[in-house]
């Protein structure tokens, strides 16, 4: 055996007992043992072997021998008691450690009776049914009475023995069997109803001969003293028997039977316990005292605990010490009970913080240095061998001054878990105390074992409650401290968390186990060197823990590893490709955890972990799954409604609602604010897990508003609705200001059989302002009119307004009374009930109905609920119908509301009279027909009560489906509770309840036709403030196109996504929308790729106007695709997008580059017109453009097919050409292009302004005939004329021409005849409608006849001749030419020049002699008179023109210089090709020389 021996002091007779204390008890040590007892008790009988197990790993042996003799050569080999020795009865070891108790058992052999042969038998009978009953019970009673003390055995028997002789000569003169009877309670045991922690006493007086043996059972298990020390206290005294508990728990709720038991008989009855915790309240006990605990030589110690502390009040770094007196009596000086002290039901064990002293009779508790973890509910603990007792208090530990004003509260509770060889994570309990301002994170700070420097963990301030520390030593131990910041500054640091190593946690494991036993030998191996062998993979990847601010991940190693460690490498890669990265490219880890930080947040990643060692790398683990970095662990929700109930004069007890769906609850911190102040101050400082806690320290007489705040790891919630103002001073009845209910009324049978009956009864009309926990009913049998005791027909209470009597007797009557229970106790009974009898119901029909409840009470309307009847008759109930009368009315008045049966438990009638009062019933029926009606209502007045509220249906910015009801005569019990189809919605599966201060909303959590109903909301603990909504499928349809509206809005657009070309052939992309906020946010994207500001993209976004724009300098090929602006603003969002591919895109991007050339062009000179033509009515031809930005040097040459010109008036259009006109220095260039269509364009044109200047057409007489004729202002060759004869062309002959002659164009009829006359039109032709001139040629009696017009064709003017076609004189001459004319009268003579008339004067000299010679004369020739010249006579019988041209011819002398360098020649007249253009003045023949040479003028 390890650490002790164990020596065997036995005797025979003896029940041996021994406790092993030591760990690592093998099983050969069990054999040796096992033979030494073998052979030192009995060889014959080897004693029977029991162990034990027990969870602290001692281990029990129970080694019991019983034998009836002994020889005496067996008793001399047992060592006999030394003289004068104190008789012990404590099993030692050699170091006289208490390790047992030997208990004696006697014989009935040992000690003589004394009793005569009749009262032996009597014995032997009761003893042989007290034994027979023990077979049912357990056999811890047997081993109670085994386990007296010597001394009172030897006492009780000698009493016994006295007690024998008086009973013989009693008997002598007695009949003992009317003395005999059997056992009666004079007093039952009563139930009761008591609060969590409290105590509680069942007792009850017996009588009966014999004294009965009086036993007590738990829920028909035999209650044991000795199981729990201290839970349970028998005590027996002049037959009143009591069982009382201690610390009662939830638990301990059963029912209690208390069984009594002589050779008469036995009576049994029973009493229950009902245990009652506060909402939320943890179940938490105190732990019990060690087992084995008994009295020692009967004797009982009584324990008072006095001069108790109270509750306590500290701050931060002070002392403070506990301390209360204790009495326990009988006093024995070397006697010590054991003392213990606890902290929220948790052991405190003797260290730096807290030390313990006890002096004999006080008990005190130093808490050396406080802090808020000291914080808490701190119980003494007093535990004699017979009992214990306890007094607890509470100590509040408040924040001490921070460093730095506005600084937040230390953080609380550090303490580090899955320490590794590198590796720690560290947690923490945020303080309740932020400073006014928020916490921004933590600072996490680390020392090593044996320093006293504190170094930083993070850098930067972390907001989870929880730190992966890595870097740590392996091998080395460190303590961890945490501090708060916000933009204020630092807190105080906390309390040091408990000292923590850097090692395996299997290493760890084995230290804290027990060596193995020394064995004397040492044994040395030596294994030949392993080859390395390069590890496998890791197995089990997860990632463990995942925030913002980091990720943990875990492994187990790897099966293949070799003989020598390994080491790890983390990888990790973004999700979605294959790119792996090393994290710990350096060092690699030890522990199979590692963090990992710098984590993009909302990016998903995957990892994957390789082992290494001296002989490589190995192959990766299997990769996550994709991990997206954020916190996992929402901030809890705000607690529930806060209600504040008086407790003392200078304490409120405030319960609350739980955070609702809270992941990793820490707990709550509660606040209180003085009303008026506005200013929260916290009542604990370390968080409380329950719903329920009692603020000290508040001020009589003010009155408070509460509010609680929950925390997990994640940070505090937001804070809870305030609570209704309460006033601090003491409560009548112990803080519970609440009173029993009323009795319940109206008792009515719904069904009966043989045995039971099935009953039902109305609330009470007053709950006591708590809500009704149960019932509880009793009956009593009538007999004879008689009735008898009342009996409990239910134990437990029956929430439910029915309940089944069971165990009654056919035929016989009955009576019941019901009494109502909530948290204040339990009230009086109702009246009795009718009497009933206990017979079978046998009609077809169905029984009544039950429970009518009225709601939802309107001036025309209300709402009728009821449950279905209990007994079905033959067939199930198929229907009901509801029946209403005036309440006043006579039983006759009574009729129907529905013709038609119904199907449901509830009705809405909507006949009812406004100020009407009306009762109702509800009668079932099923095919035998309709039953018995229920019990009628209350009465209940039709109106529409101030203040009435209905359900609300809303549709949230999330597109969120809620009904809401509110009501403002809440009280501090009321509640709302939500129905569908008028059943209490218990499952949030569908429908989610919120509740804040006086307003409930039902949220439907996947709106769907399974929701479709009848939905009602009730208010309890008022005067029946309730609503109901209809939701069908029309409705429901409705709700969820709003609802995805909303979920999903869109926002608005006055324009789509458009394009459009800017200065400088930028190109804009615009929309705008029609309503967004300035939060609006716009995402440009093209080809499903975000686009960002920068060179080539210009985003701008009026929030003013809500343009949104993207400007690009301008379009590449790159850039033909799709553009999308996506918008969103808050959840509402939009796009619109744009599609440029094909020739949309090249268009554009032409149009783009044209006009950036066009904006580079306009940088300089530049044409804001560019060429084009004007035709004036005198049909000549301008060429013109509009110039600006004109500038000094700005020069404009002009060119013709490439070739540069000087002037170019044009009069009469004889070729096809390029015109172009170019600016220098900055070269801007305009064409015009007079070809083809260009040109015939120009002509037509011309030819318009000709046919708009005709005039009308005349009739003329000539030699030859008669000539139709017509002016025009001027005549082009080109110009295509038609005439026509009565509407028909004219096929020309030699009798009938046309022709020209200057700006005439005649028809010449030779010799006409009759048939010439008629209608004659000329058509000019101008490439359009053209226009027509026409005249009608008539005979005799007409102004003009025929004879008259020959006549005249003498007279008109003529040009006889003279002048030559073409005229060739040199520059300088004088030049003279001379016609005849004739005509009468006498032409008048007009001399042209280029279709223009010339003025007479030095230069030009003209003249008209004797009406019939002409003259033209030019004085000196130059070379602005070339030319073509026309003579124009005219009278007024007709005109005729001559023409003839001018010209002259001008030789040049050019200097031809080479390029190359001192090479020059002249050529002269070396004409290799010449044409002519026209200048403002001159003429120029131009050489072309086909060489690169440079052509100037001499």
């Amino acid at each position: 055996m390890n650490k002790q021996c164990i020596s065997l002091i036995a005797r025979p007779g003896l029940l041996v007992v021994i406790a092993l204390l030591c760990n690592g008890f093998s099983l050969s040590s069990l054999h040796s043992l096992r033979y030494l007892l073998e052979t030192q008790l009995n060889p014959s009988k080897p004693p029977s072997l029991l162990m034990i197990k027990i969870p602290n790993n001692t281990t029990f042996l129970l080694l019991i021998q019983l034998s009836a003799s002994y020889s005496g050569l067996e008793e001399s080999r047992l060592s006999p008691i030394p003289k004068r020795a104190k008789p012990t009865h404590l099993a030692m070891d050699k170091e006289n450690q208490i390790i047992g108790y030997v208990v004696p058992i006697f014989r009935g052999s040992d000690v003589k009776n004394g009793l005569s042969d009749t009262e032996e038998a009597r014995m032997k009978e009761s003893a042989g049914y007290m034994a027979r009953r023990n077979l049912f019970t357990s056999g811890l009673e047997m081993e109670r009475t085994e386990q007296t003390s010597r001394k009172v055995s030897m006492r009780q028997s000698a009493e016994h023995i006295s007690l024998s002789k008086r009973n013989e000569e009693y008997h002598k003169c007695m009949n003992e069997d009317s003395l005999m009877h059997a056992p009666e309670f004079v007093i039952k045991p009563r139930s009761h109803t008591v609060w969590e922690k409290q105590c509680v006493r069942l007792h009850c007086t017996v009588s009966g001969w014999p004294d009965p043996r009086v036993i007590w059972y738990k829920n028909n298990v035999t209650i044991d003293p000795m199981a729990r020390p201290g839970k349970y206290k028998l005590q027996s005294s002049y037959n009143v028997h009591s069982l009382q508990i201690d610390r009662c728990d939830f638990d301990d709720t059963a029912q209690y039977r208390v069984s009594a038991m002589n050779s008469r008989g036995e009576l049994s009855t029973f009493a229950s316990v009902v245990v009652k915790r506060f909402k939320g309240e943890v179940d938490e006990t105190l732990p019990m005292p060690r087992h084995g605990i008994v009295s020692e030589y009967g004797i009982t110690f009584e324990t008072h605990i006095v001069d108790g502390f109270g509750v306590s009040f500290g701050r931060e770094g002070e002392t403070m010490s506990l301390g209360a007196m204790v009495i326990i009596s009988p006093n024995l000086a070397r006697y010590q009970p054991e003392v213990q002290w606890y902290r929220d039901d948790v052991l405190l064990q003797p260290s730096k913080w807290c030390q313990m002293h006890w002096s004999g009779d006080k008990a005190t508790l130093t808490l050396t240095h406080l802090n808020k973890e000291d914080e808490g509910l701190y119980t003494l603990r007093i535990t004699t061998k017979t009992k214990y007792e306890t007094y607890s208090a509470y100590v509040f530990v408040r924040d001490a001054d921070a460093e730095v004003e506005g600084a937040p509260g230390a953080p609380l509770d550090v303490t580090c878990q899955d320490a590794n060889k590198d590796y720690v994570i560290v947690t923490w309990k945020q303080p309740a105390v932020d400073g006014g301002n928020s916490i921004l994170g933590y600072f996490v700070d680390r020392c090593e074992v044996g320093t006293t420097h504190w170094s930083q963990c993070n850098d930067t301030p972390i907001k989870f409650a929880r730190f992966p520390v890595t870097g740590l030593v392996e091998g080395r131990s460190y303590t961890f401290r945490v501090r708060a910041v916000n933009k204020s500054g630092m807190s105080r640091p906390s309390r040091t968390s408990e000292v923590v190593a850097a090692m395996d946690p299997a290493d760890r494991a084995r230290m804290r186990g027990t060596s193995a036993p020394w064995t004397g030998q040492i044994i040395v191996t030596e294994e030949e060197p392993a080859e390395g062998v390069v590890p496998g993979r890791p197995k089990e990847l997860e990632v463990a823990e995942a925030t913002k601010n980091y990720v943990v991940l875990s492994w187990k190693p790897p099966g293949e590893r070799g003989h020598e460690g390994i080491m790890y490498y983390v990888e990790k890669c973004v999700s979605g490709t294959d790119s792996w990265q090393r994290v710990n490219t350096e060092i690699p880890v030890k522990s199979p955890r590692y963090a990992l930080f710098d984590l993009a947040e909302g990016k998903a990643y995957r990892f994957r972990v390789r082992c290494c060692n001296s002989a490589g790398v190995g192959e990766p683990s299997e990769a996550t799954e994709a991990t997206t970095v954020g916190d996992k662990l929402d901030i809890p929700s705000a607690p529930g409604r806060v209600v504040p109930t008086r407790n003392t004069a200078t304490s409120v007890v405030v319960s609350w609602e739980a955070s609702r769906n809270a992941k990793e609850l820490v707990g709550y911190y509660i606040e209180a604010s003085i009303v008026g102040s506005k200013t929260f101050e916290p009542c604990n400082n370390k968080p409380v897990k329950t719903t329920r806690f009692i603020c000290h320290g508040l001020v009589t007489g003010e009155s408070y508003v509460f509010r609680v705040k929950a925390l997990n790891a994640a940070g505090l919630s937001e804070c809870s609705q305030e609570s209704e103002a309460i006033e601090v001073k003491a409560a009548i009845g112990g803080g519970i200001p609440h009173a029993s209910p009323t009795p319940p009324y109206g008792i009515s049978i719904l069904e009966c059989v043989r045995d039971s009956m099935v009953l039902a009864w109305k609330q009470p009309t007053f709950i006591g302002g708590a809500d009704i926990t149960g019932y509880f009913v009793d009956y009593r049998e009538v007999i004879n009119g008689v009735p008898g005791k009342w009996h409990e027909a239910n134990v437990k209470a029956v929430s439910d307004r029915a309940y089944r009597v069971s165990d009654l007797k056919e035929n016989r009557k009955y009576q019941f009374q019901v009494r109502a229970a909530n948290m204040a106790g339990v009230g009086i009974p109702s009246l009795p009930s009718e009497t009933f009898i206990c017979e079978e119901w046998t009609i077809a029909v169905p029984g009544p109905p039950h429970d009518l409840q009225v709601t939802e009470v309107r001036a025309n309307t209300l709402v009728l609920l009821f449950k279905p009847p209990v007994y079905q008759g033959r067939d199930p109930v198929n229907g009901f119908y509801i029946d209403i009368k005036e309440a006043d009315a006579e039983e006759e008045a009574w009729r129907g509301v529905n013709e038609k049966a119904i199907s449901t438990n509830y009705m809405k009638i909507k006949i009812l009279k406004e100020g009407e009062t009306y009762v109702f019933r509800v009668r079932a029926q099923n095919k035998a027909g309709v039953g018995k009606a229920s019990e009628p209502t209350e009465p209940v007045l039709a109106e529409t009560k101030p203040g009435t509220t209905e359900i609300v249906v809303d549709i949230d910015d999330d597109g969120v489906i809620s009904m809401n009801f509110a009501c403002s005569n809440l009280t501090p019990d009321s509640k709302f509770v939500w129905s569908k189809n008028y059943k209490e919605i218990t499952d949030e599966t569908r429908i989610t309840v919120a509740t804040s201060g006086e307003k409930s909303k039902a949220i439907f959590n996947m709106p769907a036709e399974d929701d479709i109903g009848i939905y009602s909301c009730a208010v309890t603990h008022t005067n029946g403030e309730s609503s109901s909504y209809t939701l069908s499928a029309e409705e429901l349809r409705k709700l969820l196109e709003i609802s995805h509206d909303h979920k999903f809005p869109i926002i608005p657009l006055k324009t789509e996504l458009a394009v459009e070309l800017q200065e400088k052939g930028r190109v804009r992309f615009w929309l705008q929308a029609e309503k967004i906020s300035a939060n609006g946010k716009i995402q440009y994207v093209f080809n499903d790729n975000t686009l960002s500001q920068g060179e080539k993209y210009k985003m701008n976004f009026n929030k003013d106007t809500g343009v949104i724009e993207m400007i690009m300098e301008s379009l590449l090929q790159e850039d033909e695709g799709t553009f999308t602006f996506q918008l969103q603003d808050g959840k509402a969002t939009n796009q619109s997008s744009l599609v440029l591919i094909g020739e949309v895109f090249k268009q554009l991007q032409k149009e783009s580059e044209f006009m950036c050339k066009e904006w580079h062009r306009k940088q300089g000179p530049h044409f804001v017109e560019y060429l084009s033509y004007e035709v004036t009515p005198e049909c000549c031809v301008f060429l013109k453009c509009k110039v600006g930005n004109i500038k000094k040097e700005t020069v404009a040459l002009w060119y013709k097919d490439g070739r540069e010109i000087f002037i170019f008036f044009l009069h009469k259009m004889v070729a096809v050409h390029f015109l172009d006109v170019c600016l220098k220095p900055w070269k801007d260039t305009s064409t015009l292009n007079l070809t083809e269509q260009g040109f015939r364009d120009l002509m037509n044109e011309m030819f318009s302004h000709i046919a708009k200047s005709s005039t009308a057409l005349k009739i003329q007489s000539t030699e030859e005939g008669i000539r139709l004729y017509s002016f025009v202002s001027y005549y082009n060759e080109a110009l295509q004329v038609t005439w026509h004869h009565k509407d028909s062309a004219i096929a020309f002959t030699d009798r009938i021409k046309s022709g020209v002659v200057g700006e005439q164009l005649w028809l010449q009829i030779t010799e006409p005849t009759e048939k010439d006359k008629g209608k004659y039109a000329i058509e000019f032709h101008d490439g359009k409608g053209g226009l027509k001139r026409t005249v009608e040629l008539a005979g005799q009696g007409e102004t003009t006849s025929w004879p008259n017009l020959v006549l005249l064709f003498s007279d008109r003017a003529r040009v006889a001749g003279g002048l030559p076609d073409v005229v060739t004189i040199q520059e300088l001459k004088a030049l003279n030419l001379t016609c005849n004319i004739s005509g009468d009268p006498v032409p008048e003579v007009v001399w042209l020049k280029n279709e223009r008339e010339i003025v007479s004067d030095d230069h030009y000299i003209m003249k008209f002699e004797s009406g019939k010679y002409a003259s033209f004369t030019i004085t000196t020739v130059n070379t602005t008179d070339s030319g073509k010249y026309s003579i124009l006579v005219k009278n007024k019988y007709g005109t005729e023109s001559a023409d003839f041209t001018i010209s002259f011819e001008k030789v040049y002398r050019f200097t031809l210089s080479m390029k190359c360098p001192k090479v020059q020649r002249e050529i002269r007249e070396e004409l290799f090709q010449h044409f002519i253009f026209q200048n403002y003045k001159k003429t120029y023949t131009i050489l072309k020389v086909q060489s690169s040479f440079i052509l100037t003028q001499l």
